[in-house]
């Protein structure tokens, strides 16, 4: 009888320890889960297989879209598709440093299908191109594919990368004769405006108009970026809208609208950005992660072009808000619903990647970090597909869009672990 009763209690206590460690979908999960250099690999591999169309290289908007046909289709918005680049990019920098050969060759060639796949899709990189489909039709939309597209030429060395951003930049600055807009650039109040309206046949922006943090900074990044990686004997072209700037012209455009920015955009004390700001209105004070973190970049390049400690001072500023004061919730960083925030985090990943290596600033690796922990421990483990609310188990097979399920497998090719 005792027998009975002792073999009743152990199986008891191991249905209650079982019924315990499950993950019950959708309901917060807080128990951080040390992953592997190999769990890197199985997060970016499963992100790829459920949301990168196999034929086109471009990324779908869902799990369950068959393929990225159009805007309008399956295909995830043209102005998210350079971050899922730069994620390729990363992948490719890993295996490298990894001293992995096999892994280096394929990312090589992924990063190369991903160009040519969206090269074909968004009308051959003629930013002229204004057509609401595969076209260009918003400032912020062509400045983030100047960014990635200046990063690929750092890192390939690939002419044709060099040009497109050149050229992508210098639209956004001074507009189109094709399109009639009169570009982002204001040059009587300074800043950059956000789009141009209507998107056929535009009048030129007044001075009400927006000018947002997501094109502002993002032009500051842009403007770095390419100042680090033009040649340096370079002399000055004399046409009104140049197709290309020199060295010294990129370094005073960035730190012109860097300083606009900081005066409009950026509260001083806390480090928070602002969405927008319209006219001498009061600017938008609603903070975005992917705004803190085009400050922090670019705040982090100029600090880099110029050693003037202000700089990384303002990217520590808004780097403390992003983790202190927007991430306090969960002590986990937030997640915005929407149709495209989702990839609010794959940008912060890659900003805050600079202020740690390039500026020595290792205190937020614990957060980010554990960031990665919580997110991947609530994986769907039949697919190692994340969601974009790390606290939340993400249920085995549900649909899941590209931009939330980036985060995680961006942090974790930033941030791999140390074994």
């Amino acid at each position: 009888m005792k027998n009975k009763t002792l073999l009743a209690l152990i199986l008891l206590l191991a249905v209650s320890t079982t019924m315990t460690g499950m993950e019950v979908p959708g309901k917060t999960q807080h128990k951080p889960f040390a992953y592997t250099n190999d769990d890197v690999w199985a997060a970016y591999e499963g992100f790829n297989r459920t949301l990168l169309d196999p034929v086109k290289y471009i990324y779908k908007t869902n799990s369950s879209d068959k393929s990225a046909k159009d805007r309008f289709n399956g295909a995830a918005a043209i102005w998210c598709q350079p971050t899922y680049w730069d994620m390729a990019m990363n992948a490719y920098k890993l295996a490298k440093a990894q001293n992995d050969k096999q892994k280096t060759a394929y990312y090589k060639e992924l990063c190369d299908k991903i160009y040519a796949g969206n090269k074909a899709q968004y009308a051959h990189f003629d930013f002229d191109d204004n057509n609401e489909n595969t076209g260009w039709f918003i400032y912020d939309d062509i400045m983030w594919w100047t960014i990635t597209l200046a990063r690929a030429y750092e890192l390939f060395g690939v002419e044709d990368y060099l040009r497109f951003s050149e050229e992508s930049f210098s639209r956004v600055w001074y507009g189109s004769k094709k399109v009639g807009d009169t570009g982002s650039y204001d040059k009587v109040n300074g800043g950059m405006f956000w789009q141009w309206q209507p998107i056929r046949n535009p009048k030129p922006n007044q001075p009400n108009d927006g000018k947002m943090a997501c094109i502002n900074f993002p032009v500051v990044v842009a403007a770095l970026t390419l100042y680090n990686n033009v040649p340096k004997r370079r002399k000055e072209s004399a046409e009104e809208a140049p197709k290309y700037q020199t060295k010294a012209q990129y370094l005073a455009k960035g730190k012109e609208i860097y300083e606009w920015g900081v005066e409009n955009l950026l509260d001083k004390k806390t480090g928070k950005v602002a969405d927008s700001r319209h006219g001498k209105g009061t600017p938008a004070w609603k903070a975005h992660i992917y705004n803190q973190a085009t400050f922090i970049g670019a705040s982090v390049l100029l600090y880099k072009a110029t050693g003037k400690k202000s700089y990384l001072n303002n990217a520590i500023l808004a780097a403390d808000y992003s983790v202190k004061e927007m991430s306090a919730e969960h002590n986990l960083l937030p997640f915005e619903k929407g149709i495209e925030q989702g990839i609010y985090t794959a940008i912060f990943a890659q900003y805050m990647a600079m202020l740690v290596y390039d500026c020595g600033q290792n205190q937020y690796l614990p957060f980010l970090k554990h960031n990665i922990e919580v997110g991947w421990a609530n994986r769907d483990k039949t697919r190692n597909v994340c969601g974009g609310e790390y606290w939340k188990v993400l249920p085995d097979g549900a649909d899941i869009d590209s931009y939330s399920a980036s985060g995680i497998p961006a942090l974790m090719l930033l941030f791999p672990a140390d074994k």
